[in-house]
């Protein structure tokens, strides 16, 4: 069951831009951080983590348009995860490992309507190229160094097939976080299957270990399984429903 709340739109933003980039990870490392209720959800037969990058564009908060923080970038680590639900339909959806953002106001919204791990940092982006090759960039910057993420799209952008290793990244439409309290909170976030194009010299760099701890470096130090690079859409995150049929996760 689910806590009253109903589904009502909390966030509206376009999504733009956004580069995905995934490693194979041991199911043991996500393990621990698996909330109450949901299983972890496999990519022919792997555990998989994603770095993204984009740009919200045209940010409203309840339908309020806040100036000087309508327009921001955010780079993610996420993990995939479902949940059955007890009327049978089978949820599929991300959790947030880590979330970046330029903004403090952002920051404290986002922890304090959904829990969730996000983190302040001065950031910067970049788009250069045109139709047929763009070159795409996200970066923070850490302890006085820039980190960041890079992928360049090359050709005609298409809408995955279902099924796919690329639909399975770009279209998971829950999320998932646990509180404080052990509690699973469970959001919609509801867009259109984005178009992506083949990626070329997609890459990280960062340090993993001090970023999101030592337990992701040997994934997220070798090459990814996947790049992405998605054009996104106008994106409706709904307000979070406290999950109240959440037993112990398998």
């Amino acid at each position: 069951m689910l806590s009253d709340g109903g589904r009502r739109p909390f966030l509206t933003a376009a999504w733009q831009n956004l580069v995905m980039l995934s490693w194979a990870i041991d199911p043991g490392v996500l393990a621990p951080r698996v909330p109450a209720g949901t299983t972890l959800d496999l990519c022919d037969g792997r555990a998989l983590v994603s770095v993204v990058g984009f740009r919200f564009v045209g940010t409203r908060v309840l339908g309020v348009r806040v100036p000087g923080h309508a327009d921001f970038d955010e780079v993610n680590l996420r993990f995939y995860v479902r949940r059955p639900t007890p009327a049978g339909e089978v949820r599929r959806g991300v959790v947030f490992v880590r979330e970046l953002v330029p903004r403090a106001a952002i920051t404290w919204l986002a922890r304090w309507a959904y829990g969730e791990p996000y983190r302040t940092l001065p950031m910067r982006s970049a788009v250069s190229g045109g139709p047929g090759r763009r070159r795409l960039t996200y970066e923070w910057r850490r302890d006085g160094d820039w980190e960041g993420l890079t992928a360049t799209a090359a050709g005609e952008p298409r809408v995955p097939p279902p099924g796919s290793p690329e639909a399975f990244i770009t279209q998971h439409h829950w999320g998932y976080g646990r509180r404080r309290d052990g509690a699973t909170l469970e959001y919609e976030v509801e867009h259109v299957p984005w178009r992506v194009w083949v990626t070329e010299a997609a890459g990280l760099r960062a340090d993993v270990a001090a970023l999101y701890g030592a337990e992701f470096a040997p994934a997220l130090c070798a090459p990814p399984v996947s790049t992405l690079v998605a054009d996104g859409s106008p994106v409706t995150v709904f307000r979070p429903r406290r999950l109240t049929d959440a037993g112990r996760h398998g």
